[in-house]
């Protein structure tokens, strides 16, 4: 029976910890996590979900950045390493546990990413554009980073002050 967790929201403490490392692999508790995070990750309309996200310090994340329309491809993350990275794209960029908030962001346009499949097996995988930035963004959650840490420090501010805000309206 898969579980839909809710999204944790900037300002809990396991989203500014780094993720502890899996060490055990291929199991039924593993396997269930990974598809509740699939399935979290769609029912709040992302493209990637970190484990943090869901108030889990461990480092695992999912990626699918295929269109909605299309056949899925889904990818398990489990501590994940960004290898190699080169070139440049600016987009915007928000967040599952920024809701409401999207800012242009820069990031490499071709990344490499080194991490582990569900049975613990290492692999390798090179994404373009949005799965570069999947692959940042999902990365940096696993690192106690979000992507608000790429803004200006002003911008970063703004963003705090109007969070404080709707926390003080209870809207957040």
């Amino acid at each position: 029976m898969s579980k839909i967790y809710p999204i944790v929201k900037y300002g809990d403490a396991v989203l500014a910890r780094p993720a502890a490392t899996v060490t055990e692999f291929a199991t039924p508790e593993l396997r269930q996590l990974l598809e509740d995070m699939f399935d979290s990750m769609y029912a709040a309309n992302g493209v990637g979900l970190a484990a943090p996200q869901i108030g889990i310090g461990r480092r695992i994340a999912v990626v699918d950045c295929a269109p909605r329309e299309g056949p899925p491809e889904r990818m398990v993350l489990i501590n994940p390493e960004i290898i190699h990275a080169e070139g440049k794209q600016t987009e915007e960029e928000g967040c599952l546990s920024l809701p409401g908030f999207r800012e242009s962001v820069t990031r490499a346009m071709q990344v490499t990413v080194r991490a582990q499949d569900a049975e613990g097996n290492w692999f390798e995988r090179t994404g373009e554009e949005l799965l570069a930035r999947a692959f940042l963004h999902e990365t940096d959650h696993l690192n106690g980073r979000l992507f608000i840490t790429h803004l200006s420090s002003l911008k970063r501010e703004l963003i705090k002050k109007k969070i404080k805000k709707l926390r003080q309206d209870g809207e957040w």
